[in-house]
């Protein structure tokens, strides 16, 4: 038994946070599902870092080139990322049959230049989950103000969807109620999965910023508590969503509750523990997705010491409140951080498109 059987079997799901061809063809995901690493999480930047960031794919580019001339560059990024989607669902569908579609999922990204756009985002989502084509896919949408009624059709239409850059408890709810009311609407609701991935290091990373500028005693005693309390707020918040009075209605329909899925749970700060993030956030019915760093780093000196998500709720309230005593606005922390991340996986999306563009122009050039 490894450590990441023994997080699973506390109740937190390990994803792993990460994608290359390599990984794929070479039976290093395979190894890494045997050792207990249940799903795979994928975004703009790691497709960046792994198609334009390497020269696993030139070969695939110019096989693209030479039986379709005349193929975008956007096509030419989706027959990558589809392809590669396609054989991690492959490996990971026997977790996905063993536990009967509670796990065993990859996640694919629509175009992070959508996120303003409902009816794009819809018509993107079900096309990537018609060519995927398979039932352990994730398709991701981020929690925007227009992604929210995106989600509700995506889910009342059959498809599973993994909502990204939530940061905030009302990006959380308004997104787990778009989901409650999706599966109210879809013809069967037992079929459906959705994670609500909740990020962590990032709230942080830019809430300790402010702390720093600030100075004070009360404010620098506030450093690095942040990102765990607000993920302790949202599974509090979650338990009352998806109690009985309000989801036993779907539940009695076979429905599964939207589990919280922790996400940029890499450290950031070298100052904390590079299993900061793992270690405090192990609850009931939750996923983990972990950057290659990370998830080597727990394997080493990790410890799984029970339930961890269900300590110090009164703890984390007073730091949430803290903030705002010392000055600190918190909405407009999370409500900048999701900006930002819309922008990163833009900016990310947008130098993959160029890479492919060269890579590409040196092909038709010879």
């Amino acid at each position: 038994m490894s450590k990441f059987h023994d997080i699973n079997d506390a109740g937190t799901s390990m994803w792993f946070d990460f994608i290359r061809r390599d990984l794929l063809e070479n039976g290093g995901l395979a190894d890494l599902v045997a050792e207990g690493i249940r799903g795979v999480t994928s975004n703009p930047s790691i497709f960046e870092k792994a198609i334009a960031g390497s020269q696993e794919y030139d070969d695939d580019i110019r096989a693209a080139l030479r039986d379709e001339p005349d193929s975008s560059i956007n096509d030419l990024y989706e027959s990558f990322a589809i392809g590669d989607i396609r054989a991690a669902a492959d490996i990971l569908h026997p977790v996905y049959e063993a536990s009967e579609g509670a796990d065993g999922f990859v996640s694919l990204e629509v175009s992070p230049l959508l996120a303003a756009d409902t009816d794009a985002t819809v018509v993107e989502a079900r096309r990537l989950w018609a060519a995927v084509d398979r039932p352990n896919v994730l398709i991701k949408v981020p929690a925007t103000e227009e992604g929210v009624p995106a989600i509700e059709t995506l889910i009342g239409e059959g498809i599973n969807v993994n909502v990204t850059l939530i940061f905030s408890l009302a990006h959380y709810e308004a997104i787990a109620r778009a989901y409650i009311r999706g599966l109210e609407a879809a013809d069967d609701p037992s079929r459906i999965a959705s994670v609500a991935s909740f990020f962590v290091s990032r709230v942080d990373t830019l809430t300790d910023t402010l702390l720093t500028e600030v100075g004070t005693e009360e404010a620098l005693a506030l450093l690095g508590r942040a990102g765990v309390a607000n993920c302790k707020q949202a599974y509090r918040l979650y338990e009352e969503l998806f109690g009985d009075d309000t989801f036993g209605h779907l539940a009695a329909r076979g429905a599964r509750p939207q589990r919280l899925l922790w996400a940029s749970t890499g450290t950031k700060n070298p100052e904390y523990s590079d299993v900061l993030y793992v270690e405090e956030l192990v609850g009931p019915n939750t996923v983990n997705t972990a950057p290659p760093a990370t998830i080597d780093a727990f394997r080493d000196h990790g410890e799984v010491r029970g339930a961890t998500l269900l300590e110090a709720w009164p703890e984390a309230d007073a730091a949430i409140e803290g903030l705002a005593a010392v000055g600190v606005d918190f909405e407009a922390v999370t409500g900048q951080l999701q900006e930002d991340g819309v922008e990163a996986f833009s900016a990310a999306f947008r130098a993959l498109m160029a890479a492919l563009e060269e890579k590409a122009g040196l092909v038709r050039a010879g």
